[in-house]
């Protein structure tokens, strides 16, 4: 049985805020990350964002689960991009909690399993700050609330560190789910924290409870700060 790493001895967490950016932008950030991250380079890094409206298919996705033609979701101002995840399409925008944890998994976190678990129970400890009963259906990835889908959950592990991650409902425009089957299921319903809440929590303090929450699951030591350099050489000493 191994003892849980004290608070020092935990490998730090970057946990930066990105605020509303392209998806392609932040997929070639997500891919530069990764890539350092295998090679040593970077520490785990928990990217948190919004994206404009884009609906994003996993990389084995059937388009059929879009229901309406390409001009229409135009219309509507969004793009369509099939990407390396696992998964079906779902779609994301301006008031939805975005996470991307860039993290290298080691000993027995090497578990596909236990990565999904951990990333649903920091969604649902979350949710549970704000009084949101959350909870996981037994045979689809994903957050509940009362019934209703609030989060999503997509990921791709390539050489032990993972990449994509989860994406929560805060207070956004739900009519653009309507123009498709979420995650491949048409009976599902979407609901987001608002809907739930009646009033519109801030993003920001979603997104800070989210990332105390993670690198706590994940036994990580968090530390706020953007992605440029300097914020890498001053934590760099402990990557491992």
């Amino acid at each position: 049985m191994s003892v849980p790493a004290t608070v020092s001895e935990q490998r730090p967490l970057l946990s930066c805020r990105l605020g509303l950016v392209p998806y392609q932008e932040a997929w070639d950030l997500q891919r530069r990350l990764h890539a350092e991250r295998v090679e040593g380079a970077r520490p785990d890094t928990l990217l948190l964002l919004q994206h404009p409206p884009v609906y994003t298919l996993g990389r084995n996705a059937a388009e059929e689960h879009i229901l309406v033609p390409a001009d229409e979701l135009s219309r509507r101002g969004a793009t369509v991009v099939r990407i390396d995840r696992g998964g079906e399409v779902t779609y994301h925008g301006p008031g939805q909690l975005v996470a991307y944890p860039i993290i290298k998994l080691e000993g027995d976190e090497r578990s596909i399993a236990l990565l999904v678990h951990n990333l649903e129970q920091a969604i649902i400890d979350t949710l549970g700050a704000f009084g949101i009963p959350g909870e996981r259906l037994a045979d689809q990835r994903g957050v509940w609330a009362r019934g209703c889908k609030i989060a999503s959950v997509g990921l791709s592990v390539k050489k032990w560190v993972a990449m994509h991650g989860m994406a929560l409902n805060v207070a956004m425009d739900m009519s653009y789910f309507t123009l498709i089957n979420p995650c491949g299921h048409p009976e599902t319903v979407m609901t987001s924290m608002e809907q739930q809440l009646g009033q519109p929590p801030p993003i920001d303090d979603v997104a800070t409870e989210f990332a105390r929450n993670f690198a706590r699951l994940f036994e990580r030591r968090l530390a706020w700060s953007t992605i440029d350099e300097p914020a890498l050489a001053a934590i760099a000493p402990a990557v491992r």
